[in-house]
This record gives structure tokens, C-alpha cells and sequence, in this order.
């Protein structure tokens, strides 16, 4: 068939990455809420393609496991052939024999490209009626990337790697991005030809541009008007680069949303995440996985937030929490931790050094020092002194404490569970509570109080307590 709009796009992801000094694949290396990887496929599935292939080899099985949440990513398996040309050319090689669309050419460690740039790349490309485009870029310092070789009349001689570049070649500034768009037939035929005889002894992809110049078919380059967009991950370093533009590049989006961020360079949103209008961020703030925050929350400062749920007029500072909800008008903090499967109704309050697991706070009630709270149910109106503690595990098994409404308990409570409070009880200072209290009833578990009189004096002679309490007892 033959459809000038027909898409397929390869990812190159079969590299081992040996400067990222890892046991990790490279391209499994996470930033933005999503690996290196992630980041290409999802731009990828933006785009009108009949199919999205990615090719692997190094680390495959964790590789393709990382991928198999993703819909329509068809795996390529680089033989042992190395180098893009052998990947592109079996991945082509997997294309229906009839297909004479373009094939888009991605590396899964270049996770800065956008959709509508990619887009736009696509359409010069057709309008150029070219056989093969690639995405170009200029940097001050182009070390690492292969070059692009122009003629005279400036249209695209060849590309040329840096391990193989002559000097004037290695100072020309105008890098290959690693982005290609080939005419399918084109590459196929160019593909065949590529040999191995380079300092890497590798199949280059980029030999087919110099095979399609030399006969006489039209190979374009398409700037890109921000070079940052091109930048590929080989260390950590560069890792870190290229986390902080895509972070940058998320506040900046929210910031546009109508959501406030104080401080840009200290919060950290994950492309997962989702924000309201009206929202505030506080500094040193992150909001990470697939949290939502709703409207008129505020966050921060020095606050972390993973795969949390926040409601509408929350506030949350100083705090630290990982899969949880927090409903409208919640507070937590400062210095709470609230563990998976802590959920607070809308009003609840956590409080300074609390620590909630896996457990439900009702509405209005609150927890607000010193305590911890693990396998509980606790209903609303509900008030706890100070130092609460639900004793939830048995040293085998973990048992559940359930607190009814509208239940007061005093500083310094244990709740040994497997125990109930019915709703309306009260507990007094320093209570063990081991059995159910009924509703409405006050438990105590403190044994009398006994002062034996005289007893510094007599055990502590001569010092600074013993002289107090005698001077005391003068005035008395």
C-alpha cells in the first residue's frame, strides 16, 4: 500500500549504558514520575502511529517488563549484530511487507521531546517530499553527539560520530539529535546496505543517510528552536540535567493552570501528578506518583506526597505521605507521617508527630500530638489526648482498634487490640484500655496514688531536692 500518512515508530532501547555506572538499565532510570523510557512511549503514543516497537537486548527481561502496563508497545529483540542500524532494520524488518509510510526513529534515552514537536518534525518533513529527515540542534559544546556534515549549498552531506570525526569535523556544533523520520521503502533498501566498517565495528543508522545522498535522494534537517528538547542521558550527571528541565517545564505548566508555587526551584512535581486550580505549594515541596490535589489546597513547606489524595481546602505542612487521603479541609502536620492506607474525612486533623497507618480517621475528628495510630477505625467528632497509642501487633499477627463517635480519651492512652470504644466513651490519663469499653462509659486502669512522705530526706540527704523540701515544709 502506499499512504503518505501512515506512521511507525521504532524506540531504540537496546543499549547497555555502561557510563550510567549502574546495575539498572539506562533507560529504566526514573525521573518525572517516569522512566527514561516512559517518557519516550508516552510522547510516542500521542502521535497518529499504527504501531509503536521497541527494541531491546540489554537487560531485555526487566526491560520489557517494565512495559507490559503499557497498551500497544510491540518488542523488537536486537540480535547480535550491534548498532541502530541492526535495531531499526529488524524492527522495519517486523513492518507488513506492503507498508510505505514513514518510520519515526526515537532513543528511548532522549525523554525531553514533546508530541506537538515531533509533530511539527513529521510535517516539514512531508512538505520537504525528503526520503529521510533528521532532527538537528546547535550546542556550544557538542561533545558526545555525531555531527552534521553539510554541502556547500547546505543541504545534508552525511553524519559523522564523534569517535570517528577528523578535527575540523569534531568542531562543527550542529549535532544529529537522534531523531529520525525515513521513507519506509528508502530505508529498507539503504538498511541492506549498511555495513560494520566504522571504529565500533557496529551497523550506524546514520550511514543511511550517506547512502541515500549518494543516490542522489533528499535527506533534510529540522532544527529545533530549543536544543534542550534533544538532550539524551549517558551518566548521572546528565540524568540530573535533564530531570531538572523536565521539572521546570511541569511547574511552569501548573503555574499556568492557576496553581501558585512559591518556589520553583525547590518543588518537584511528577509529570503522574495532577493539580487544581487555586492550589498552593509551599518550598521544599514534592508531589510525586499519581497524586491529585484539589482545589484550594495548600502544600508545604518541606512536604512530601506520593500517590496521595487530597481534598478540596486541605493543609498539609511539614509532613510525609505515601498512598493516602486526606479529605476536604483536612490538616496534617507539621511532622506527621501518614503511612498507606491512612484516609481522613473531611475536617479530620493529624497533628505534630503523628503517625497514621492504615487507618480511617472520621470527620472532624482528631489526633493531634504525639501518637500512633496503625490498623484503626476511628469515627467522627472523635478527640485523642496526647501520646495515643493503638498497640495494633501481637509480635505474629496485626489486630484492629475501632473507636466510636464522638469518643474522648485522655493524655497518654494504649489501646491494646483487638478493643473496642463505643461512641460517646471516655478513657482517663494514662489508660491501658485491653477490653471493650461500652458506650458512654469512662475507663480507668490507673492503680491509686500513694506518697510516702519524707522520702527524699531520707534517701537523697544532702542534696539540692532534699534542701527544697525542707525549706518547704519550714514554710509550711
Amino acid at each position: 500500500m502506499t499512504d503518505n500518512t501512515a506512521l511507525a515508530i521504532v524506540i531504540l532501547a537496546a543499549g547497555q549504558g555502561t557510563r550510567m555506572r549502574s546495575s539498572l538499565p539506562k533507560v529504566l532510570h526514573p525521573i518525572g514520575g517516569r522512566t527514561l523510557l516512559g517518557h519516550v512511549l508516552h510522547t510516542a503514543q500521542q502521535l497518529p502511529a499504527s504501531t509503536v516497537r521497541v527494541v531491546v537486548r540489554h537487560e531485555r527481561d526487566r526491560v520489557v517488563q517494565s512495559l507490559e502496563d503499557i497498551p500497544g508497545v510491540e518488542i523488537v529483540d536486537q540480535d547480535e549484530i550491534p548498532g541502530t542500524g541492526r535495531a531499526v532494520q529488524l524492527a522495519v524488518d517486523g513492518l507488513p511487507a506492503d507498508f510505505d509510510g514513514d518510520v519515526l526513529v526515537l532513543s528511548g534515552d532522549v525523554p525531553l521531546l514533546e508530541a506537538e514537536t515531533l509533530a511539527g518534525f513529521l510535517e516539514a518533513h512531508r512538505a520537504a517530499a525528503a526520503e529521510a529527515t533528521l532532527m538537528s540542534a546547535t550546542l556550544d559544546d557538542p561533545s558526545g553527539y555525531g555531527r552534521i556534515i553539510r554541502d556547500h549549498d547546505g543541504s545534508v552531506a552525511r553524519i559523522v560520530e564523534q569517535k570517528d570525526a577528523s578535527d575540523d569535523e569534531a568542531a562543527v556544533t550542529e549535532i544529529n539529535a537522534g531523531v529520525y523520520v525515513f521513507r519506509a521503502a528508502s530505508l529498507r533498501e539503504s538498511l541492506a546496505r549498511v555495513g560494520t566498517d566504522n571504529a565500533q565495528g557496529e551497523m550506524y543508522l546514520t550511514d543511511v543517510v550517506r547512502l541515500l545522498r549518494e543516490t542522489g535522494r533528499t535527506v533534510a534537517a529540522q532544527a529545533v528552536a530549543d536544543a534542550r528538547v534533544t538532550f539524551g542521558v549517558n551518566d548521572r550527571a546528565q540524568l540530573s540535567d535533564v530531570g531538572a528541565i523536565l521539572n521546570a517545564r511541569i511547574v511552569r505548566h501548573w503555574q499556568r493552570q492557576g496553581v501558585t508555587i512559591q518556589d520553583p526551584a525547590t518543588t518537584w512535581i511528577d509529570d503522574t501528578a495532577t493539580l487544581a486550580q487555586d492550589v498552593t505549594i509551599l518550598p521544599n515541596t514534592h508531589i510525586l506518583g499519581a497524586t491529585t490535589v484539589a482545589e484550594g489546597a495548600k502544600i508545604g513547606p518541606d512536604t512530601s506526597l506520593v500517590d496521595c489524595e487530597v481534598g478540596e481546602n486541605a493543609v498539609i505542612r511539614r509532613a510525609d505521605a505515601t498512598l493516602a487521603v486526606i479529605g476536604a479541609g483536612a490538616t496534617v502536620g507539621p511532622y506527621a507521617y501518614l503511612r498507606a492506607g491512612a484516609e481522613l474525612a473531611a475536617g479530620a486533623k493529624v497533628g505534630t508527630y503523628v503517625e497514621i497507618k492504615n487507618s480511617q480517621i472520621g470527620e472532624g475528628s482528631k489526633v493531634p500530638h504525639l501518637s500512633y495510630i496503625g490498623d484503626t477505625t476511628i469515627g467522627r467528632g472523635v478527640n485523642l489526648g496526647a501520646g495515643a497509642i493503638t498497640a495494633n501487633y501481637d509480635d505474629i499477627h496485626k489486630h484492629r482498634t475501632e473507636i466510636g463517635d464522638e469518643v474522648h480519651s485522655g493524655s497518654h492512652n494504649v489501646f491494646v487490640a483487638p478493643v473496642k470504644l463505643g461512641a460517646g466513651a471516655k478513657t482517663g490519663a494514662g489508660a491501658v484500655i485491653r477490653k471493650d469499653v461500652p458506650a458512654g462509659a469512662l475507663a480507668l486502669s490507673v492503680a491509686p496514688q500513694r506518697n510516702v512522705e519524707g522520702w527524699v530526706e531520707k534517701n537523697r540527704a544532702g542534696t539540692a531536692a532534699a534542701d527544697a523540701a525542707a525549706k518547704a515544709q519550714s514554710a509550711e
